[in-house]
This record gives C-alpha cells, sequence and structure tokens, in this order.
C-alpha cells in the first residue's frame, strides 16, 4: 500500500507489504533508529505479517508469552475479562505499535490482544529478539524505549479514567487518536474510528449509552461531526480545552 496517497485523507488502513526497511511504517515500531544493517539483523527474525480476521485473537490474557507483535494494517484491542465476564478494554493500538510487553516480566500474558478489523500484523520471537539485542546495542536501546513508552500509555490511561466527566473522557480519547493518526501521515481531523461504541464504552468505563450522549453533546457543541464510525473534529481547540489540553490537538489539526 502506497502511503502518500493517503496522506492529509480519511483513515482506512489497508494492507502494508513492505519489509521492515522500507516499509512505510519504518519510524513508528521497532526499527526507528536503527542503522540498515541493525534492520538487516532484526528482519531476520521477523515473521511477516500474518493475516487475521476480525475478533481473532493474537493471543489470550495467561498463554505462555512468546512473541511481539506489530500491526502493519488494521487495529487491535488488548483487554481482561472483569468479575462478570465482561471485558475491560486496556488500549487500542494502531499500525507501527508494539504489542505484547505485558507478558515480559511473567513471561505469561496478563491480557487478550484481538483484532478489532483484518489486521496485517507481524511477529517478532522475543528469545531471538533478545539475542539480537546482544548483538545490536541499538536495538536494546530501542526495546528500553518501547517499554517506557508502555509506561507512559498505562498514565495517559489513568488520565483518561480520571474523575472526570463522559464528555471530558470522550475528547482524552479523541485527542489521542487524532495525534497518533496525524503521526502516521494522515489528518488529524477526520478519521474512521475502528472500535465500537461498545468498545469505547469499555474502555473508558462507562455505559453504551453514556458514550452515545458524550458523542452527541459533543456534536450539539460543534467540537465534532459523527457518521457512524466517521468522526470529524470541527472545533479542535474546544475539544482541547475540554480535554484540558488545548494547544496539542490544535497544533495536529493545523499540520494535517
Amino acid at each position: 500500500m502506497e502511503k502518500d496517497s493517503q496522506i492529509g485523507k480519511v483513515v482506512t488502513l489497508g494492507a502494508l507489504k513492505a519489509a521492515c526497511s522500507t516499509c512505510t511504517l519504518h519510524d513508528l515500531c521497532l526499527p526507528r533508529g536503527l542503522s540498515d544493517a541493525d534492520v538487516a539483523e532484526l528482519e531476520r527474525i521477523v515473521v511477516r505479517a500474518r493475516p487475521h480476521s476480525r475478533g481473532k485473537a493474537l493471543f489470550r490474557a495467561d498463554e505462555t508469552f512468546r512473541a511481539l507483535y506489530v500491526p502493519r494494517s488494521g487495529a487491535v484491542k488488548t483487554y481482561t475479562l472483569g468479575p462478570q465476564g465482561d471485558e475491560q478494554i486496556i488500549g487500542f493500538h494502531l499500525p507501527g505499535e508494539i504489542i505484547g510487553l505485558d507478558g515480559v516480566v511473567e513471561r505469561r500474558h496478563q491480557v487478550t490482544a484481538q483484532a478489532l478489523e483484518m489486521s496485517a500484523v507481524c511477529e517478532v520471537p522475543f528469545d531471538q529478539l533478545e539475542l539480537t539485542a546482544l548483538r545490536v546495542p541499538a536495538l536494546a536501546h530501542q526495546l528500553m524505549r518501547l517499554m517506557s513508552r508502555e509506561i507512559t500509555s498505562k498514565e495517559q490511561q489513568l488520565l483518561v479514567l480520571g474523575d472526570h466527566s463522559p464528555e471530558r473522557r470522550l475528547a482524552l480519547l479523541l485527542q489521542d487518536l487524532s495525534q497518533r493518526f496525524a503521526h502516521r501521515g494522515f489528518s488529524a481531523t477526520e478519521f474512521n474510528l475502528p472500535m465500537s461504541r461498545q468498545d469505547i464504552a469499555a474502555y473508558l468505563r462507562l455505559a453504551a449509552e453514556t458514550v452515545s450522549r458524550a458523542f452527541g453533546k459533543l456534536q450539539r457543541e460543534r467540537m465534532v461531526t459523527v457518521d457512524g464510525r466517521l468522526v470529524r473534529i470541527t472545533d479542535a481547540a474546544a475539544l482541547g480545552e475540554l480535554a484540558g489540553q488545548a494547544s496539542s490537538v490544535a497544533s495536529c489539526s493545523k499540520a494535517s
């Protein structure tokens, strides 16, 4: 898939078939900051993107940890099950984002990862990755950066789930997605949500009806317009102000 043809357009995350060294997501996942020789070393252990249909699990909670995963198209959610068997979504993962770091310490996965839509996912066997990192110091540093980013992601989730109104929680999520889509060269102000309203509710720890009302309020206040899963941010400054981080969304909208 040619990324250039999608710059500034609505996000539809199609198939990406390039190798790591020429992948359009090169700077978003493991190869970032590595030399061409280091990337070639990494490419030897990567299992090329495998298709995962909507609803298919990459791994499940309590399974033995064997690999890290990197979507190259589509989107993936990670979740645990609550006491009543309900999904408690931990995060939504876009192309170029590492999944599976939850299993590194205990060597068992703490969450389930499931494709939200048809997704192509690269698999990186962790035992081989560790051996390669011993030979490639830049890769070891990259792994440390990714683990640090995982901690930052957890802190972001705590911010979203703080003692905020449903509208602010939703604004924080939309702002986060806006920034992540912009980082991939897509529009920061117009994108398709890969997740359902029910998934959003499970992530924000709200009822689905509450999420629908929150979307309605943001529309009435003319911050966004929503058509199914298509979201247009029509007042980035107001949405950012509601989220409490006005400058970042506004800057993304100007960049797009």
